[in-house]
Formats: C-alpha cells, sequence, structure tokens
C-alpha cells in the first residue's frame, strides 16, 4: 500500500485525506484528516519512520492499536482505524510506515491548561476523575497506557476530559532496551513510574503513579522531579521522596496533598491498587474530608463504566458506529404512551381542587373541635428533657433537633417550630431545637503540612498553636508536620475532627531524623529488614575474625540519631573457607 496524491491532497488507504498539521512529537506527527468513505474529520497520527524500522515494533503497534479500537467510552479518544502506508525513507529505501485514524476532538491540551500555573483543586480533581475513569474502563479491557501525560489528555471546550493514545506508549517501551535509546521515552521521564525508571515489568498500578504526577503538576504547576536531564529525573523517582504539594502551594488541603503522596508511592503495593481506589478518595479528599482508604467497589457495572470492550455487544456497537449510526436517537429507557401521563396530571388536578374546595368550605369550628383544641405551652430555656416531657403531657409530639448555639448552654431549649400559645390539633408535631453548645470548628488532618503552614492554619480556624514538639520520621521531611494533638491528649489527629473554638493545638514536626538501634549481634537478614522499615540503604562488608558467628553483624557505621535514607554499613561475620 502507498500513499497517493490527488489534486494536491495526500490521500492514505485510498480513503483518508490529510490535512493540516495539528501538532509534532518526538515520535509522531498528527495532521487533520477526512475520512471520504463516511465523510468524517478525523485525526491521523502518522509515526517518525526512524521508530517504524523495528518489524516487532510495527508488530507490537498493530495489536495495541487493535485493543484501543476495541475500547468505545466518552473519556477515550476513540481509534477508528490503523495501517501501515510505503514511504520513501531518508536513505532512498521505502519504510513501512503505520498510521493511527483517531476521532477528532476540538479543544486544548492539559499541558497548556497547566503551562497558565496552578489549577484550583475542586478542577483538578475533575479533570483527574476523568482520566482516572478512563483508566478505570482500559485496565479492566486488559489495556496499560503507559504514558499518561498532560500532553496526552485533551479538554474539549464543555470541560470532557479525553485521553489519548492508548498502546503507544506501551509499543515504544517494548520495543527500547532502556531509558536512554529514545527521545520519544526520554520525553516522557517526567511522568515515569519507579518501575518504568528501573526497566521492570508494568501494570495498572504504573498508571496510576503517571496519573499521580499529572495531579501533582495541576495543583501546584510544576512535576514533583526535575533534573538537567531525562536520566537524572528517572533516578529521582526511584530514589527521592517528592515535596509535598501543599509545602509548595498553600492553597491546597492536606488531604488532597495526602492523596497525591499515596498516589506517588515508590512501591507499587504501598500506592493505589486500582483506578477506583484513587477516583473515591480523590473525591473524598475533593470534599475536604481525608479519605479512610477503604477497598473500592470492584464492580463493573456496564452502566457505570460502558459496554465491556470485549463483549460480543462491543463489537455489535462499534460496526453500528462505523456504519454511520452514531446520529440515530437511542431510547435509554421505556415509558407509559405520552396520552397516560397527561392523563394522570389531569386526574391528579382534579383531586387537587376538589381538596381545596372542601377546605375553603369548612368553617373555622371544624378544624378544632370543640375541647379538642391544644395550646402549645412556652418550654424556651427549659432543660430538654424537661421541657420535651411538657409538651407530651400537653399532648403533643415534640421531636428534638440538636443545633449548636453560643448563647444557649448545651442542654437546653432554644425554640420550638410552632411558636408558644398557638392552638394547634392534639397529637400534633413539632421540632424542639436543643442547644449542643457552642459550634464547633473542623480541625483537618495536618500530616506532611509545613510547620509554619500548620500554625497559620490553625490561627485561621479560631484556634490556639500550643507548641511543636520534634520527633523522628522515616519519610516525613524535616520541618514538616508528622501529626497534630488537641489539649493534653497525646492521641495524634488522623482525621477531621470538630472542637470548640480557642481549643490548643499542638504540633508533632519531623526533625529529619530516624533512630538506628545497636544492631552487633543479630543476624544480617534481621539487621536488613530493621533498616529497610527505617527506609534506610545498607552495605555489606564481610569480615572473618576467629571464633565469631556466621552471618551476624560484627559493627555498624552509625546508630542512634541518623539522617533519613541514611547508608548504613555493616560488617558481618564470614569465616573463610575451610
Amino acid at each position: 500500500m502507498s500513499d497517493a496524491v490527488t489534486d494536491g491532497v495526500r490521500t492514505l488507504a485510498g480513503r483518508y485525506e490529510i490535512g493540516a498539521l495539528l501538532g509534532r512529537g518526538g515520535m509522531a506527527e498528527v495532521h487533520e484528516g477526512l475520512d471520504t468513505r463516511l465523510n468524517r474529520r478525523v485525526a491521523i497520527k502518522l509515526l517518525r519512520p526512524s521508530l517504524a524500522t523495528d518489524p516487532a515494533f510495527r508488530t507490537r503497534f498493530r495489536q495495541e492499536a487493535q485493543a484501543a479500537a476495541r475500547m468505545a467510552h466518552p473519556t477515550i479518544v476513540r481509534v477508528f482505524d490503523a495501517g501501515e502506508e510505503t514511504v520513501r525513507g531518508a536513505d532512498g529505501h521505502d519504510v513501512q510506515l503505520p498510521f493511527i485514524v483517531m476521532e477528532r476532538i476540538e479543544g486544548k491540551l492539559l499541558s497548556d491548561l497547566i503551562a497558565n500555573g496552578p489549577v484550583p483543586a475542586d478542577e483538578a480533581a475533575r479533570i483527574v476523575t476523568g482520566i482516572l475513569t478512563a483508566l478505570e474502563y482500559s485496565h479492566r479491557a486488559g489495556v496499560v497506557h503507559r504514558d499518561i501525560k498532560p500532553g496526552n489528555v485533551m479538554l474539549t471546550p464543555n470541560g470532557q476530559v479525553k485521553v489519548m493514545d492508548f498502546g503507544i506508549a506501551r509499543a515504544i517501551s517494548e520495543s527500547s532496551a532502556n531509558v536512554a535509546q529514545t527521545s520519544a521515552v526520554l520525553g516522557t521521564a517526567s511522568y515515569f513510574s519507579p518501575e518504568q525508571a528501573r526497566g521492570e515489568s508494568v501494570d495498572a498500578r504504573t498508571d496510576l503513579y503517571s496519573t499521580g504526577v499529572v495531579l501533582y503538576e495541576l495543583l501546584t504547576g510544576r512535576t514533583p522531579f526535575r533534573a538537567d536531564s531525562p536520566v537524572a529525573v528517572a533516578y529521582q523517582h526511584v530514589s527521592e521522596l517528592p515535596t509535598p504539594p501543599n509545602a509548595v502551594n498553600p492553597t491546597v488541603s492536606p488531604a488532597m496533598s495526602a492523596v497525591v503522596l499515596h498516589a506517588l508511592a515508590k512501591d507499587r503495593f504501598e500506592r493505589f491498587q486500582s483506578a477506583a481506589d484513587f477516583k473515591a478518595d480523590l473525591e473524598v479528599a475533593a470534599g475536604g474530608k481525608v479519605p479512610d482508604r477503604a477497598p473500592g467497589d470492584d464492580d463493573f457495572n456496564a452502566t457505570l463504566f460502558g459496554v465491556n470492550p470485549n463483549s460480543t455487544a462491543a463489537s455489535e456497537a462499534t460496526l453500528r458506529r462505523l456504519a454511520n449510526d452514531e446520529n440515530r436517537p437511542v431510547r435509554t429507557q421505556s415509558r407509559p404512551p405520552v396520552a397516560w401521563i397527561w392523563g394522570g396530571i389531569a386526574v391528579m388536578v382534579v383531586v387537587i381542587v376538589a381538596a381545596m374546595v372542601w377546605v375553603f368550605n369548612l368553617s373555622p369550628g371544624e378544624y378544632v373541635g370543640a375541647g379538642t383544641a391544644v395550646k402549645v405551652p412556652d418550654v424556651v430555656g427549659q432543660q430538654a428533657d424537661a421541657g420535651m416531657q411538657v409538651l407530651r403531657d400537653a399532648g403533643l409530639r415534640p421531636t428534638r433537633v440538636d443545633r449548636p448555639d453560643d448563647k444557649v448552654d448545651a442542654g437546653f431549649i432554644v425554640s420550638t417550630s410552632i411558636v408558644a400559645g398557638t392552638t394547634v390539633s392534639p397529637n400534633e408535631t413539632l421540632e424542639v431545637v436543643v442547644s449542643s453548645g457552642p459550634p464547633k470548628t473542623a480541625l483537618p488532618v495536618l500530616t506532611n503540612a509545613a510547620e509554619a503552614d500548620a500554625i497559620a492554619k490553625i490561627k485561621e480556624l479560631g484556634l490556639v498553636y500550643g507548641q511543636s514538639n520534634s520527633s523522628y520520621s522515616p519519610n516525613v521531611p524535616a520541618g514538616y508536620v508528622i501529626a497534630a494533638t488537641i489539649g493534653d491528649d497525646p492521641a495524634p489527629v488522623t482525621s477531621p475532627v470538630n472542637v470548640e473554638a480557642g481549643t490548643i493545638v499542638n504540633l508533632i514536626v519531623s526533625n529529619g531524623m530516624v533512630q538506628v538501634d545497636d544492631l552487633t549481634g543479630k543476624p544480617v537478614p534481621d539487621a536488613q529488614s530493621y533498616l529497610q522499615g527505617l527506609q534506610l540503604t545498607w552495605k555489606l562488608r564481610p569480615e572473618s575474625p576467629a571464633g565469631c558467628t556466621p552471618q551476624t553483624v560484627l559493627a555498624q557505621s552509625a546508630k542512634g540519631d541518623v539522617p533519613q535514607r541514611s547508608t548504613i554499613e555493616l560488617s558481618y561475620c564470614q569465616p573463610p573457607p575451610s
């Protein structure tokens, strides 16, 4: 198959007219296009010839394009077609150039939005929720994106999120031996997961890490790791902790910051295990609460995620779309005929009018018969239980509602829904408002906030900052909050709590150190496990003193207070070979 030029217009596969250039990346060019058979505007991606010379890559590319074409979801840019075109390479030889025909999306790239600076937290959460919805669908279809980044996310004019380039990143990463071999991979090093940077196998949790990087960038206007070279950035993904987002942008809530740091866990088993879990925690944090990280619901409901891409129904739906049936109206629910609806409305109107005529023709004495009227007692200011009993004794049915009030002591009645002295029918229900005391303030979780920011937040809430006490932490940077405590209670605040104005709040702040015990005489595996728990690294140096116990620690380079992420040298007993 070769491309043709008709009336100055280049045509692919005899049906796709290539138009103006929309964008150019490290691995491909995207053009406007027209599907002449279906008279449909499309986007055509042409890969660079330098990436098309590997037969294994072309095979993988075709397989991944087919997988992407099976995914039909509102948050995923649809793939209509894929193929190869014979073109003349720079060396004069013919090259098979793969291409993909995709849905044409009007809008802008997420990277263009981020270029204008940080995005408000609620908008960032909405956008990332859209990305996670797409990933939730694709992961259940067995497709891992592997290249989630702002350049692969589109925003339509009405705010719809569209994720594109499913499969392309996987094809490239599997045809490249390491990070340094292709500029297309280097261009996304800022969004690498640690397992990608180490060259290990990846799974759906890799996409969740990259999504966490995108959320970090939306909230702060920058990626969590920056360096002079892509290789240095990849190394930081493996070995360095990110600065908490709320330390970069103080407007980011501690709850939202905690969600981001959870997504950026180095160990894939420590981060979110599914897109559904990530999305659930993100929605909770966007609402101002700290997620409890309860397991997400894994029910693959077709009404929520769309048609199962591997089902027969999905194939039929795709064929109908390719036959240009997408504009045909689809009935989404059964309902009775219109005449029945209007008949029901007419009957209701007649009943309501008749009831109103009957009520307005009653004389006042007919509302409350003689000797049956009840006058509402005045119980405002009384203790709640006593006042409720007075109302019951009068033949009424009070219901208690507790509300904060800074003028009435807790447990006393503030008001009633029916004014005292009003005459009502027996057994009339009324609401009794009881004071629960002064209004309380919601103290959020301050973990991972900078100490100065946490103190400012405490004062902003009308609370009293007490004192800061330093403590050890293997992962919270020096000068950042490990936990907050209330008054004399040493228990750390692990979820938002309501406290009264003026409550004293103390902070436990990381000193950037960990405490290392004396490991002398311990088995080497136990010492290694202990240091790993403190997020420290180690070096082993064998020694052969007379009479030592094999594989036990003889000495260590440091103990007591040790800086976070330090390397400890352990000398251990290794008797000489007999």
